[in-house]
């Protein structure tokens, strides 16, 4: 029988994975794993190998995971009601059989005693050993030695866990989907750029709203949608709309998430308790680089005392601007006036027109120039495929990348991209892993395959889409996750790229950013839509004269999410039946910008926390942390040149390409019990 989800050739041939195709799939991989983890619970300890043994179980997990994984994705981007029930129907399971391999006491049994006879041994390759290492401390971590009513337990609570999770994001995809705000007045428009108008009444269109004699205006909760609003629209009524329905989203109604927030949290805490750790916290960091969850907070409220003072005269400074043009006295701003003044003070302090910088910044030649800059500095070279040759993708705005390194000529990886906002996709921007080529000895030579994705400014009738700066900056942190996968050159698969420590991960994504800052790497890209000219210098200027306008707010921003994630699962019992707003607006006092009006607080909404098992739960706080690591890294490529290869190729090789096949760290000692950097051990001397 055809089973096109379990079919490994690449390009994956996406028209075949319909929705109808999960469930048999599915059960055939996990057939098939059931049969594979039983040889290995069946191996001879005596005789067995690391053959036998590790890299069977590499091969157990990716028998699910792979399938699993492009299930996932659709999920996230071409969501559907006959493809969420077949992915529901099916993650108990699924979820069950990846926890419980770590539970089985037969295959612990194999494991533990091969894994330690192996690693006494001189047998195996640096790889192989840091994978025997790395998994039978995670065998324990996950529970390995517990006794079995507590192994019994701790299933029930992953799947019950993975369910909640799940259907926490459903509630945020759907509870975006449901709103939009339909004008009929265009006057009600004054201050939008005339971009973001003609969007909105696209928008309408495109539902069937208004005609082209009579226009009607649509906006969403989508950023492109509803960014501009909040940033330009001088009608305050529309504004307190959308952010009133933004900030309440999957807060009330059939979406209301309120409930599955505090049943997540509840069960991280029964996992943390089964495990024998103290709280959530202790589970997600011990193997991470900042060790603990005390030390994260720590970190978190030691950057905070540093920003205070300035975040502080920045919230009096636009109080006080406001003031002065409206003749008011200084008092704290409603929420749905705090981006709307920001945007009139930035420009009056810098003249910088944000719509003018989005002119030079046209999607294709932001790719473009990307491409050619880590061409010089990696030493790759991406090709677009298009037309004929084009391979399946899963939407017509998808496209489909190349990349090879250009020393050998060789194809080392293979991308996708996936820009524009829809109603069957979740928000945000991520970079996901498709597929992980084996680059043992003797492979065949297959490429790593991945995806970027995001909710950009789509082209508007015949022009271009556009991007702000935020914007160009995103799209080449999702490319640094991406080239920290398609450049991993590891011969374990499941050390390659990006399966480091969480809080090591967003390294190679935040230093891609610093180049969209330096004028040596705009000028490979930036170039105007229409005339092709670059940046003039006086724009140039106003762009860096403004790029640390309010950045106290900006980071006060970060740390409050990074703050709020650690109090709720170091704290967890306390959330469970107080006021959740109250609550969290009392922890977050000193990282709140004053208002004159409370509104909810967006956790309902929070999916990179309570949107997954796991995910950035606890680990909110690495945003910053590699944001240190970033900041330290970038400093050699201004010392010996932004577009230096050796610098470039020094970074691939050192940083990229180890993936975890080495340890990130090996100091300690300062105020947090790590150090963010001092550096990485998989770094060598300068890096």
């Amino acid at each position: 029988m055809n089973y096109p989800f379990l079919d490994e050739s690449l390009p994956i041939q996406w028209h075949t994975l319909t929705s109808d195709r999960i469930e048999p799939d599915m059960r055939e991989a996990l057939r098939r794993a059931e049969q594979l983890l039983q040889q290995l619970a069946d191996t001879n300890i005596a005789t067995a190998t690391y053959a036998d043994t590790f890299a069977m179980l590499e091969r157990i997990y990716a028998t699910v995971q792979r399938p699993w994984t492009l299930i996932g994705h659709l999920d996230s981007v071409t969501n559907s009601d006959a493809l969420r029930d077949a992915y529901n129907k099916m993650l108990p399971e699924v979820t069950s059989f990846l926890v419980n391999i770590a539970l089985n006491g037969q295959v612990w049994s194999v494991l533990k005693a091969v894994g330690e006879r192996v690693l006494a041994g001189n047998t195996l390759h640096d790889h192989e050993r840091r994978y025997v290492e790395e998994t039978l401390a995670e065998f324990r971590e996950a529970g390995a030695d517990l006794a079995e009513a507590p192994k019994k337990e701790l299933i029930a609570v992953q799947a019950d866990l993975s369910q909640a999770t799940q259907k926490f994001s459903e509630n945020v995809l759907d509870a975006t989907k449901a709103f939009d705000y339909v004008i009929t007045d265009r006057n009600r428009l004054s201050g939008l750029p005339e971009s973001a108008i003609e969007a909105a009444r696209l928008n309408a269109l495109s539902k069937g709203l208004g005609s082209e004699s009579e226009p009607q205006y649509r906006f969403t909760l989508q950023y492109p949608s509803m960014a501009p609003v909040m940033q330009y629209a001088d009608d305050e009524e529309l504004r307190k709309v959308i952010i009133m329905a933004s900030v309440g989203r999957a807060s009330s109604g059939d979406f209301d998430n309120t409930g599955l927030l505090r049943n997540i949290l509840q069960l991280r805490q029964r996992k943390a308790t089964l495990l024998g750790k103290k709280d959530f916290t202790e589970v997600v960091t011990a193997r991470r680089m900042v060790r603990s969850g005390t030390n994260a907070l720590r970190f978190v409220e030691d950057l905070h005392a540093r920003t205070q003072s300035a975040f502080k005269v920045e919230n009096e400074e636009l109080e006080q601007y406001k003031a002065s043009v409206t003749g008011a006295n200084p008092a704290p701003l409603a929420p749905w006036e705090h981006a709307y003044w920001s945007e009139k003070l930035r420009k009056s302090r810098y003249d910088l027109d944000e719509e003018e910088v989005r002119t030079y910044f046209p999607i294709e030649s932001v790719l473009s120039g990307m491409f050619d800059l880590t061409s010089r500095i990696f030493g790759i070279r991406v090709e677009e495929r298009t037309g004929n040759d084009k391979p399946p993708v899963w939407h017509p705005d998808v496209g489909y990348f190349e990349l090879f390194d250009n020393e050998t000529d060789r194809l080392i990886g293979s991308f996708y991209t996936d820009w524009y906002p829809r109603d069957d996709k979740r928000g945000g921007a991520w970079m996901n892993l498709l597929h992980t080529a084996d680059r043992s000895p003797g492979a065949s030579e297959e490429p790593h395959v991945g995806l970027m994705c995001g909710n950009m400014n789509a082209p508007v009738g015949d022009q271009p889409a556009l991007l702000n700066h935020r914007e160009v900056e995103t799209v080449f942190h999702e490319f640094g996750h991406l080239l920290h996968h398609l450049l991993g050159d590891v011969r374990v698969k499941a050390l390659n790229g990006v399966n480091v420590a969480w809080d090591f991960v967003e390294l190679p994504s935040q230093i891609m950013e610093n180049w969209t800052w330096e004028r040596e790497a705009l000028d490979l890209f930036a170039r105007h839509y229409e005339t092709g000219e670059r940046i003039p210098a006086a724009l140039f200027d106003k762009m860096i004269a403004a790029r640390n306008f309010q950045v106290a707010r900006g980071q006060m921003r970060q740390l409050a999410f990074g703050k709020m994630d650690l109090e709720l699962h170091l704290q967890a019992d306390k959330f469970l039946q107080a006021d959740l707003d109250k609550a969290i607006d009392e922890m977050l006092a000193d990282y709140l910008v004053p208002v004159s009006q409370r509104l909810p607080q967006t956790v309902r909404s929070f999916t990179h926390i309570f949107g997954d098992a796991v995910g950035y739960a606890s680990g909110y706080y690495s945003y910053k942390w590699a944001e240190v690591l970033d900041a330290d890294a970038f400093t050699r490529f201004k010392a010996e040149g932004i577009l230096n290869a050796q610098t470039g190729l020094d970074f691939r090789f050192k940083i990229l390409a180890p993936g975890n096949s080495k340890p990130l760290m090996c100091c300690s000692g300062n105020s947090w019990g790590v150090t963010p950097i001092h550096r990485p051990c998989c770094a060598g001397k300068g890096w």
